[in-house]
């Protein structure tokens, strides 16, 4: 299909991440006030949008605790930093094994959870955005499978619009793509659809151009769509994605470096990103201006 460059581009800053990151850098933000902190230094660099997990605050490994989330959504509120909070739902779907011997049994270390635990931060914290992986796939380690039934996203995704908050789909491969379609068709997933191509994640979609475009020209011409790849190439793909016409994620969850050898910040990458994107033409657009676009509602959280 014919592609237009984006003139007008969001950027979603992805804060910290789940992966084994925490020691890598000192940078990598783990308790709720500083994971706060970097979101809103994020979003004063020119991110619109600042999509969070969170860590335990002491060994800074990966947490589903509702009350790190409401402590995170609440310091960045709290601050009048005007951005777009966006929450992963990505949590408890972690299935590992000790080992192809020992396939008949999940490892101690899993992680799996049921709709309504994997969605409780969303419904309580009320962000205007939240993630749904849109797919199973193997992922990056030897016995780990990251694990997206049909039946479950469909389960998370009816809670999720039932709380008011728009979805984020993240795709990973064109499957996802497909199935996300699917969602769609079926009115599970609510207009106007958000989409995140997540390149170079193994073992999904490699962040090769014929991939990428494979991926991009699956995305429903009516759909809202943002990619990212993961490491060297994460601002090679900020100038592939608004060229093909979409919007862009930087971050520290999917990139440690600023330069070879220079350990970067989240608002590096995104002070980097936006230079890029005006470099090109475009416009780096507000939170206001997304709000406007994907028909968001900003909200205070439940009562306690």
């Amino acid at each position: 299909m014919p592609l237009q460059m984006n003139r007008d581009v969001f950027i979603t800053c992805a804060v910290t991440g789940s992966g084994s990151t925490q020691d890598r850098s000192p940078h990598v933000p783990r308790s709720p006030q500083q994971i706060a902190e970097s979101a809103i230094a994020a979003a004063k660099a020119g991110a619109a949008i600042v999509h969070c997990h969170v860590r335990d605050p002491e060994t800074g490994k990966p947490s589903r605790d509702p009350a790190l989330y409401r402590e995170v959504t609440e310091r960045i509120r709290d601050s009048d930093t005007d951005v777009v909070l966006n929450l992963t739902a990505g949590m408890g779907g972690d299935l590992l094994f000790d080992g192809t011997e020992k396939m008949g049994q999940m490892a101690a270390h899993s992680d799996m959870a049921g709709a309504e635990e994997r969605v409780a931060h969303v419904v309580e914290c009320r962000p205007e955005i939240c993630t749904l992986d849109c797919g199973t796939m193997n992922f990056n380690e030897a016995d780990y499978v990251m694990v997206n039934t049909p039946g479950m996203l469909r389960d998370m995704a009816k809670r999720m619009a039932a709380s008011g908050v728009r979805i984020e789909i993240e795709a990973f491969d064109t499957g996802h793509l497909w199935l996300a379609k699917e969602l769609a068709r079926e009115g599970v997933i609510p207009d106007p659809v958000l989409v995140q191509l997540c390149m170079g994640v193994p073992w999904g979609a490699p962040d090769d151009m014929n991939t990428f475009m494979a991926m991009v020209n699956n995305v429903p011409s009516d759909w809202n769509w943002s990619a990212f790849s993961i490491g060297r190439n994460q601002m090679a793909y900020v100038a592939a994605s608004v060229l093909a016409g979409g919007n862009v994620r930087v971050g520290l969850e999917d990139n440690l470096w600023l330069d070879k050898g220079v350990l970067a910040t989240n608002a590096q990458l995104v002070e980097r990103a936006a230079g890029i994107i005006t470099a090109m033409g475009a416009r780096v657009i507000t939170p206001a201006e997304v709000r406007t676009r994907l028909k968001l509602e900003k909200r205070a959280p439940l009562p306690k």
